[in-house]
C-alpha cells in the first residue's frame, strides 16, 4: 500500500474566509475541493514542504503557520498522513498559479460533503470556530 506524507495550508483571510482549489480531473478524489498543500519530500520538515507546496500552487510566500490538526487516513489504495496548518499570514493574492479553480469561502460555510473524507474531522473543528 502506497504511504504519502502531505502538508495542507487553511489559508484564512481576516473575513474568515478560507481559500479552497479544485482537485484536478485525473487525480486521486478528482474535482474534490481541496485545501492546497502537498507531498513531504524525502527530509523535508512538514511545515518546509507547507511552505514550497503553497507557493507552488497558490503563489503566496508564508510568513507565518500554525499546527491546527494532524491525520491519519486509509483510502484502499493508500494511507496519508497529513499535518495542516493554519496560514494566517502570508504575502501575495492566492491563486490557482497550477491552472485549478480557486476561490475564497467562509469557514463556516465549508461543505465536508465537497472536499476527501480526510478531511471532515478538520471541516468539523473549523465550523466550530466563532
Amino acid at each position: 500500500m502506497k504511504k504519502l506524507q502531505i502538508a495542507v495550508g487553511i489559508v484564512r483571510n481576516a473575513k474568515g474566509e478560507i481559500f479552497i482549489t479544485q482537485r484536478a480531473a485525473d487525480a486521486h478524489m478528482a474535482n474534490k475541493w481541496e485545501f492546497p498543500g502537498g507531498k513531504i519530500e524525502a527530509g523535508e520538515t512538514p511545515e518546509a514542504a507547507l511552505r514550497r507546496e503553497l507557493q507552488e500552487e497558490t503563489g503566496i510566500t508564508v510568513t507565518s503557520a500554525a499546527l491546527f490538526e494532524t491525520l491519519d487516513y486509509e483510502f484502499p489504495d493508500r494511507h496519508v498522513s497529513l499535518w495542516f496548518y493554519l496560514v494566517e499570514s502570508w504575502e501575495g493574492e492566492p491563486w490557482g498559479k497550477e491552472g485549478q479553480p480557486g476561490h475564497w469561502v467562509h469557514q463556516q460555510a465549508l461543505d465536508a460533503q465537497a472536499f476527501p473524507p480526510a478531511n471532515e474531522p478538520v471541516i468539523t473543528k473549523l465550523r466550530a470556530q466563532p
